[in-house]
Formats: C-alpha cells, structure tokens, sequence
C-alpha cells in the first residue's frame, strides 16, 4: 500500500456476515456462489491490501485466511457485530462491509481509506445521496468511542452509533455498494458474470436499494 493514504500503518477490515437474509428466504447469503465465486470471497478478495480481516458471522470457507468473530448474543444487529469485529482490530482505520457487495473492488477501498485522512471515516454515498455504512473506511478510536458511549451495542442501529460522524463523502458513481438483498440481486449480478458482462455494473444501471 503507498504512503499517501491515510497513515502508514494501512487498515484493517471488518466485514459483517451475518444476518436473516429474510429476503432470500433465509439464505446463506454470503455463501451464494456468482461466477464460482462466492459473495464473501468477493468482498475479501477486494481487501487485499487489508492488514487483517476479520468476519463477523458463522464461520464459513474462505479462499485467503480471515478472522472470525460473533456479536454477543448472534444475531443482535449490525452495530453490535461490528463492535465485536472491532475488539480484533489494532490499526488505526478499519473499513467496514457488508458480505453481499459483488461489485466492490481494491481500489474503492483505497478511494474510501485515502479520503477517511483528517475525518472520522468517509463513506460511499449512492445516487441519492444516501450514506452507505457498509461501505465506508473508519477511525478505529471515533468507532471505539461511539461504541462505548453505550451500555450495550445490541439492536443498535449503525445510523444512531455513528450520528455527528464527520464523514467524508464518496459518491458511488459506478454503483460498487450494490448489494445483494433480494432473489431478482443476485439472478442480475450472476446475468453479467455468467453471461461474460463481467464483475461491474453497466453503466447507467440503478441500483434498488
């Protein structure tokens, strides 16, 4: 990773895989195969350059090694997984994902890192101006002391434990944060991989959510 970023000790990587994917009827979500590639493998193959990553959820195969941690108690939320992602991280940003982003790439993660310089973080933002929480870069101490500013992080929305963030904004001008929620996501991620449309959204392609 190059010096210019923001700080020489790099980042790591929190990545949330957890969840009741009640829109794919229960699903194992992160473990859904596109191109022969699962969506896990797709978003931490995307943090190559991550010092460590650690994922938040039931332990699954992966093809390079991460960390595996759970909320307390399973499946108590977002904010509560990535506070239990976080106690495994020591570098001074962390970047924090969903596990179901198809599109997301190594350099939109060095985008968000190199803008989270001089902010609390810095977040990918969608064609309607709507912060991305699962795709964004974080100070490590501005997410610790959010956290404990509260007895306990348990159906804790991301919204409310990141409010008076000062965030930098990234508009997700190629819709990388497209994520996987619903049956008709996935049959269009796997329509371009499988069809040779590649691993990215055509242009002009709106995302649902």
């Amino acid at each position: 990773m190059a010096d210019g970023g923001a700080g020489r000790d790099g980042f790591d990587a929190v990545l949330l895989a957890g969840g009741l994917a009640k829109r794919l009827e229960g699903a194992d979500k992160p473990a859904l195969s596109l191109g022969g590639v699962t969506l896990l493998d797709r978003v931490v193959e995307a943090c190559a350059a991550a010092r460590d990553v650690v994922c938040v959820g039931p332990v699954r195969p992966t093809r390079r090694p991460v960390r595996w941690t759970r909320e307390d108690p399973p499946g108590s939320g977002p904010a509560a997984a990535l506070a239990a992602g976080l106690r495994l991280t020591r570098g001074p940003y962390v970047v924090v994902l969903a596990a179901d982003l198809p599109f997301l790439t190594a350099d939109v993660i060095h985008t968000l890192w190199t803008n989270a310089a001089g902010h609390d973080g810095a977040v990918l933002t969608d064609h309607e101006g709507r912060d991305q929480w699962l795709a964004a870069c974080y100070r490590h101490s501005s997410l610790t002391d959010a956290i404990t500013r509260y007895d306990s992080t348990a159906g804790l929305s991301l919204r409310r434990l990141l409010a008076g963030f000062d965030l930098a904004r990234v508009p997700d001008v190629d819709g990388r944060a497209f994520d996987c929620d619903t049956w008709e996501d996935v049959a269009h991620v796997r329509r371009l991989v499988d069809g040779g449309g590649g691993d990215h959204r055509p242009p002009g392609a709106e995302s649902e959510h």
